[in-house]
């Protein structure tokens, strides 16, 4: 039987949307899920530095195709954690020494301080909401030795400072605030301990929160650079040598 003139067996556009929009999603929780199953192997090292990180073998551990692997070897290669060697794949990285931190630090202090004065400035009341939520995540998160158990105060402690870079406004300050790879290095310190330093931490985050809440653009460029100081000191304390 002919179809009628103008008739087609094409899925209708919303619906092909849709599936699309289905399947992007999946795929994007699927590659979050291998990038926290590699991160929790690093972090509590089952991932040695210096080791190979095999995409096959682990796509064969975890049940996934290699596509997600690579996409979250990727995106921690952005962090420092991996490290690509051409014509071998990906290695475990070294734990950053006191140099590194002192380097990392320096970097983040030239940025993190003007990134607080402009979100001060800018700051919206969306984004003042979202900020009071990262630290109270932060202070109610767990902070045991696993990374199962800090992964949520790490995840909060990062939301806190990505959200203050994004609200400047600044296309720039905030892409320059992401090629820093965050603050997922510091956190390996805390492999086996859990983390030692979270009172002072979340008191700090509150001091530069207080200031951005007051409207002060200069207390709030000062409590953040007294903040990057802080944790520059403990991490070059806790840190190997080089």
């Amino acid at each position: 039987m002919q179809k009628a003139s103008g008739s087609t067996d094409a899925t209708p556009p919303d619906q092909v949307a849709s599936r699309r929009s289905g399947r992007a999603v999946n795929r994007q929780v699927l590659a979050d899920h291998v990038y926290t199953e590699l991160l929790a192997s690093l972090m509590d090292g089952r991932l040695a530095p210096g080791s190979v990180v095999s995409i096959d073998g682990t796509a064969r551990d975890l049940d996934v195709s290699p596509t997600p692997v690579r996409e979250a070897l990727a995106r921690l290669e952005h962090t420092g954690m991996v490290r690509r060697v051409a014509l071998k794949g990906y290695r475990v990285a070294p734990v950053f020494t006191r140099e590194d931190f002192a380097e990392l630090m320096e970097a983040r202090l030239a940025i993190e301080p003007v990134n607080a004065r402009l979100a001060c400035e800018r700051m919206d009341k969306g984004g003042l909401a979202e900020l009071k939520k990262a630290v109270r995540d932060l202070k109610s998160a767990p902070r045991g030795p696993a990374f199962a158990d800090f992964k949520d105060y790490l995840e909060a402690d990062e939301r806190f400072h990505q959200l203050i870079a994004r609200q400047t406004g600044n296309q720039f300050m905030e892409a320059a605030y992401s090629a820093l790879g965050g603050q997922v290095q510091r956190f390996r310190l805390f492999g086996g301990v859990g983390i030692t330093d979270a009172e002072c931490a979340i008191a700090e985050h509150e001091a530069v929160l207080k200031a951005i809440s007051a409207g002060d653009p200069g207390e709030a460029e000062a409590a953040m650079a007294a903040h990057i100081q802080q944790v520059r000191s403990r991490a070059i304390a806790a840190a190997p040598e080089s």
